[in-house]
């Protein structure tokens, strides 16, 4: 399978995309697109960016095709040997897993965009990319020599690798590279920014030689960092075998604080990726499915996992210091036991219906997310495991027998696979556990605190500094002169007062509320009025009504966090050192 890939005007957006299919001898032939891409499990759609689509011989006669159903379509081929299908991809969006085209640059991931026909999946596919003299080309894929001025050709084993090749083409790219554990890295930068090389460098060698060290073999002989910088806030990264793409912003803070630790972060995360999901999979994406959803109940580990290493690694490999591990690790904490969702559906329920509603907020406390309940479930798991082994095995174990095993035999692992390999490297049974809270809807909280305690850290809980949080059970986002409800806590005097998410608050024991600088802010006002009862008055979407609340402190929202204790035995500091690689 060929692709050949071209534009004209790239204001407009429009890809111009050839495939071409030889050795056709079927009197019809289904050819697909994609409906979702690795890395997001739910439907992507993408053929809703296709504006035109025709179907020819190798002579160029125009052939009879029907679409068969939103991103699949049947070709008469009878009588002809090579067929070639002729369209364009829309590519306006820009993130970690989208297309993009502009004057600047040509970004593609081939999963959205790329034509290919089922049965023949495993062969061989090349693209023919056809692009201004002076770009260069970013991608996990080795580029072929120039053969003439702009034209670059890139070759897959198969559809596999090609779809899980995403590219940049560009003149404005920034590049760099070092080597880790003999192996080539290289960090390319698309987007205005400054980055600082020796920085990156030295930070980038640290968690890269520590994840190649832990896992013994890489699934790569070279890898790319691909940054899409752009000048807004966002932080997105999809995984791949050989690369990532990340998007970051704003490009002025990309090298500052608290951006400069997301880089760090979710680079780590994405390179951990690598080994878990891209190779490490769940027997139901072995191999992947492009044409309907991939359910799996092992989200808790394809990402939660991955979350937990993608932190830890950084801590345990020295780039991040206790107090930034423990921030991140805080804000898991924080999520979890903001979200009442908990109690309602499993992390393992949530994993499979990520292809339902996994990426949005969906309706109030119906839940749980995949990446912080299972960095906490990972973290448990660990010290189970070191608990029971006396620290002579642990979650790091199991990952490299799932690779060494699973993933280097081409075989996909179950969730009692999972299990029984926790077990196997604790010599304990985790029955109690992955019942009760990978598979149910059990409070956390002993359990975190148990591990926790292994190695010398507690849970401490206070109330936030927010008033209408912690005595009323309620959280609000104030913006652009409104305030709004966005979370209730269920049985809370907000919940019993019949208070809902969505409502906006117009004012508080009659001051009104107009979130601006006049200082008109609810939260403040709430602050000020403290615990004495209070009128809310509301606008839900039919009417505005007026509340009496009596406050009750300190009974809902709680700030919470790990910190390590003051006083801990000698074993305890042991434990902390072996898990952290650190010395107290």
């Amino acid at each position: 399978m060929k692709y050949i890939v071209s534009y004209k005007q790239p204001h407009n957006h429009f890809i111009d995309i050839e495939f071409i299919a030889g050795k056709i001898s079927a009197d019809e032939t289904l050819v697909q697109l994609p409906a979702w891409r690795p890395g997001r499990y739910e439907l992507g759609n993408f053929a809703k960016n296709v504006q035109k689509w025709a179907a020819f011989d190798e002579k160029g006669n125009p052939l009879k095709f029907q679409k068969q159903t939103k991103d699949s379509w049947k070709v008469q081929t009878k009588g002809i040997t090579e067929l070639h299908i002729k369209y364009n991809y829309y590519a306006a969006e820009i993130n970690a897993g989208s297309t993009f085209l502009d004057e600047t640059q040509l970004y593609m991931n081939p999963v959205n965009c790329c034509l290919y026909i089922p049965e023949r999946i495993n062969e061989k596919c090349e693209m023919e990319l056809q692009l201004p003299a002076e770009y260069q080309l970013a991608c996990g894929l080795t580029p072929s020599p120039l053969e003439k001025a702009g034209v670059r050709l890139l070759k897959a084993n198969d559809f596999h690798e090609l779809a899980d090749s995403p590219f940049i083409a560009s003149a404005s790219l920034q590049h760099n590279k070092f080597i880790s554990g003999g192996i080539e890295v290289h960090l390319w930068f698309q987007g205005e920014c400054r980055p600082d090389w020796e920085k990156l460098n030295t930070d980038f060698i640290k968690f890269c030689d520590h994840q190649l060290v832990m896992m013994k073999k890489a699934p790569f002989e070279t890898y790319h960092f691909l940054f899409q910088v752009l000048p807004q806030r966002i932080y997105h990264g999809v995984e791949h075998t050989t690369s990532t793409v990340i998007a970051l912003g704003p490009g002025y803070n990309l090298m500052k604080d608290d951006l400069y630790e997301d880089l760090l972060g979710v680079s780590c995360h994405e390179l951990f990726h690598a080994w878990n999901i891209k190779t490490i999979r769940p027997i139901e994406m072995q191999p992947y499915d492009y044409t309907k959803e991939n359910y799996s109940k092992l989200g808790y580990v394809c990402e939660g996992v991955t979350t937990y290493y993608g932190d830890y690694l950084l801590y345990r490999s020295g780039v991040f210091t206790e107090e930034q591990y423990f921030g991140t690790f805080n804000e898991r904490l924080q999520k979890h036991f903001d979200n009442a969702g908990r109690f309602n559906m499993s992390v393992a329920d949530s994993s499979f219906d990520t292809w339902l509603d996994g990426y949005a907020p969906g309706i109030p406390n119906r839940k749980t997310n995949i990446y912080d309940e299972g960095n906490l479930l990972a973290f448990v798991t660990d010290m189970f495991i070191r608990k029971n082994s006396e620290n002579r095995h642990s979650l790091d174990d199991v990952m490299r027998h799932l690779y060494e095993e699973f993933a280097l035999k081409q075989k996909g692992y179950s969730d009692r696979d999972y299990k029984g390999l926790i077990e196997h490297y604790a010599n304990a049974s985790f029955d109690a556990v992955f019942d009760q809270y990978f598979n149910g809807v059990h409070d956390y909280e002993p359990l975190l605190e148990e591990a926790m305690g292994y190695i010398g850290c507690g849970l401490l809980k206070s109330n936030p500094s927010k008033f209408h949080e912690h005595a009323l059970g309620m959280k609000v986002q104030e913006s652009a002169g409104l305030c709004k409800v966005t979370a209730v806590y269920p049985g809370s005097v907000a919940d019993l007062a019949g208070i809902s998410i969505g409502d906006d608050l117009l004012a508080v024991n009659n001051v009104q509320v107009r979130p601006d600088n006049s200082g008109t802010n609810f939260t403040e006002w709430c602050n000020y009025f403290g615990n004495t009862k209070l009128q809310l008055t509301i606008a839900e979407s039919t009417r505005v009504k007026t509340l009496e609340l009596d406050p009750q402190p300190g009974q809902y929202y709680k700030q919470v966090k790990i910190q390590r204790q003051k006083e801990i035995s000698d074993a305890q500091k042991m434990n902390y050192e072996l898990w952290s690689n650190t010395k107290l």
